[in-house]
């Protein structure tokens, strides 16, 4: 994936920069985790011991020289010994972060492994996950069990027993989005369980999903930047990085696509972390060819199709939020009639079976028509609208209400909205 610049950046600017996005999500405290980059010169730079992560500065990271002398104003991480030992066992690993994210701490304290195959492009950010017996935190007997784990090439993130994680990355990029999607996984799993049974691919299901990544598409060289286009591209950028910031979407999936010219559009590319997208990664398509020198997000067919057979449709939302894809894995239903303002914004939300976006893209395409807002079964969430924002919004109310359903379900029975309350809405509010 094109991320952060990370080859231009010096180590620590870029754990400055990850280090606060972690805390920032929620996946780390004030006192805890770490992360360290190995440079070309085989220095190691830590996060520092003790040093509050939601003020961290450039100038706290140390340096911790091959030689082992310490360069820096306070103590390195106290967990430095197995950082150390992993960039000993997998020289290509060239990152590492260690973290206690709440849903990857909750497998790390029952014993337990996620399995990742929930979404399909989960499986190949994070691989197999190996699981580091318990020990205690700074000791070497601790550097000892991870580096053991890591030590089978299979493994790029490790569970510690009673602990958290710590992922390894080729850089500080790669390792971060390989963490972001664990934990997306893992809360995914463990709300899908409060809903019911958790629904997992099969390496059938996972491999339809790389097969049906389009691999040839048509470009064209003539391309047009008019001030129109360059604005939408803009409010795009604007509305995925609020999406980012938000938890609606992550940095390994996140379509958006705004319709520009009759059924030619502007969607987000393939392979750039949706935290760091720029206008100009945004890519546009004309008469269903992609602008020279990009490559469009993987479902640019159906978006085309959308556009073509719904002119009331002018932008697209499809993304992963956790109770929306809690409701997606397990199979429940996402009964928006649980909540009035629910309803009249997004009214019923059909689900359809995982690989029909690949497979019958007219069929979905058509839905549309009638449907705001489509769920695809171990997959994603299609939302629709007429501007941008709007559909933002509508993405916005369905995690919501989707978040008070999976809250509920811990409490007591659904109590849905009747039909002939749902007739009332549906005419005091001019709903179609």
């Amino acid at each position: 994936m094109k991320q952060l610049d990370v080859h231009l950046m010096h180590p620590v600017e870029q754990i400055n920069i990850i280090i606060g996005r972690i805390y920032r999500s929620g996946m780390t405290t004030t006192s805890g985790g770490n992360i360290s980059i190995k440079d070309d010169n085989g220095d190691i730079w830590i996060t520092p011991s003790g040093v509050d992560k939601g003020n961290l500065t450039t100038a706290d990271i140390m340096c911790v020289k091959r030689d082992g002398t310490v360069i820096g104003p306070h103590k390195p991480s106290s967990e430095y010994p197995f950082h150390k030992a992993i960039y000993e066992a997998r020289p290509e690993i060239k990152a590492v972060i260690h973290a206690h994210p709440p849903a990857l701490v909750a497998f790390s304290i029952v014993g337990k492994i996620p399995d990742t195959k929930i979404v399909p492009q989960a499986y190949d950010v994070c691989g197999d996950i190996g699981f580091a017996p318990y020990g205690t935190p700074g000791s070497e007997d601790l550097g000892k069990k991870i580096a053991a784990q890591f030590e089978d090439k299979r493994y790029r993130a490790v569970i510690m027993e009673n602990h958290g994680i710590v992922l390894g990355g080729t850089d500080m990029m790669d390792a971060y989005q390989r963490f972001e999607t664990l934990e997306f996984c893992c809360r995914t799993i463990i709300n899908a369980e409060r809903l019911g049974k958790v629904n997992y691919l099969s390496d059938e299901q996972v491999m339809s999903y790389v097969n049906h990544i389009p691999a040839n598409i048509s470009h064209f060289m003539d391309i047009e930047y008019p001030s129109d286009e360059r604005t939408l591209r803009t409010e795009m950028v604007n509305i995925i990085r609020r999406s980012c910031d938000q938890g609606l979407m992550i940095s390994t999936y996140g379509t958006v696509s705004v319709r520009w010219r009759n059924d030619d559009f502007l969607i987000t590319p393939r392979n750039v972390a949706r935290w760091d997208i720029s206008p100009s990664d945004i890519v546009q398509i004309k008469s269903g060819m992609a602008e020279a020198g990009k490559t469009p997000s993987r479902s640019v067919a159906l978006h085309q199709r959308i556009y073509q057979l719904n002119p009331h449709i002018n932008s697209i939302i499809c993304t992963q939020p956790i109770n929306l894809m809690a409701h997606a894995v397990s199979g429940s239903k996402f009964d928006v009639r649980t909540i009035p303002e629910s309803w009249i914004f997004l009214q019923d939300v059909p689900s359809i079976p995982f690989g029909l976006i690949y497979n019958e893209v007219d069929r979905v395409a058509k839905m549309f028509n009638n449907n705001r807002v489509v769920m695809v079964e171990n997959d994603s969430v299609f939302v629709t609208g007429d501007k941008l924002l709007n559909t933002f919004d509508y993405l916005e109310v369905a995690e919501f209400s989707a978040n008070s359903l999976v809250m509920a379900s811990s409490i007591g029975e659904l109590q849905p909205i009747g039909d002939k309350e749902i007739e009332d809405l549906r005419i005091a509010f001019n709903v179609k």
